[in-house]
């Protein structure tokens, strides 16, 4: 497993770093543009960019400026698709499943109004559906950017920046212990973030209220 796991990280640290930072830009635009954030990880590989920048492959500002103008962006051709395509959308059979949570998501919008566009963007699914759901509810696009641009800059900032600290602690297990140490305490950290989020996801799943976002229980003006 060591030896896997170096081969996969020599590979990434290898790679040019155009392609790195397409890749990320990429995947947080998909995530938000086309409503596949409960499926597609764009925070997981914001914060994978973060630690890239903090292993001095890629600029930690390049990685900040693209995952936020990905995330902007993404969120923007979302809104457009929800307001020209409208209640089409949330009706795609892939959300079938979802349709409790889209359910939530639209009465949390019509609560909280461009509140909800920020506050949504830390809760994956939310991510997801929210930029279209704001464009179904007409919502103006001056509110919504406004919103939006809030989120996608707060948002990355963190992501990215828990990445850059992640892999200063990384190097510092690596210079302490050896690599062979490094790589195991990235295991146990790994395993215990896939565990957490399995177990989000249940939660949110089994509770009606578990997929609005912490912080969201003073009511607060729509803006639009």
């Amino acid at each position: 497993m060591s030896a896997l796991l170096d081969s996969i990280t020599t590979q990434v640290l290898h790679a040019p770093v155009w392609l790195v930072l397409l890749v990320v830009g990429t995947v947080v635009f998909v995530e938000d543009a086309l409503f596949v954030g409960f499926v597609v990880p764009g925070e997981t590989v914001a914060i994978l960019g973060g630690v890239a920048a903090s292993l001095g492959h890629v600029p930690l500002a390049a990685v900040l400026v693209v995952v936020v103008v990905a995330a902007i962006v993404g969120d923007s051709v979302g809104f457009e698709v929800g307001r020209h395509l409208g209640g089409r959308v949330v009706r795609l059979r892939a959300f079938d499943r979802h349709r409790h949570r889209i359910e939530r998501a639209q009465d949390f919008l019509g609560r909280r109004g461009g509140a909800a566009v920020f506050l949504g963007r830390w809760t994956a699914f939310f991510r997801a559906v929210m930029p279209a759901l704001a464009g179904m509810s007409k919502m103006h696009y001056p509110t919504f950017l406004a919103w939006n641009a809030a989120g996608g800059i707060a948002w990355g900032s963190v992501v990215v920046t828990a990445g850059y600290l992640a892999g200063q602690s990384y190097a510092r297990v690596e210079t302490w212990l050896g690599r062979g140490a490094a790589v195991v305490v990235a295991l146990v950290v790994v395993v215990v973030l896939v565990v957490w989020q399995v177990r989000r996801h249940r939660r949110e799943d089994e509770s009606p209220e578990a997929s609005e976002p912490a912080g969201s229980t003073s009511r607060m003006p729509s803006g639009g």
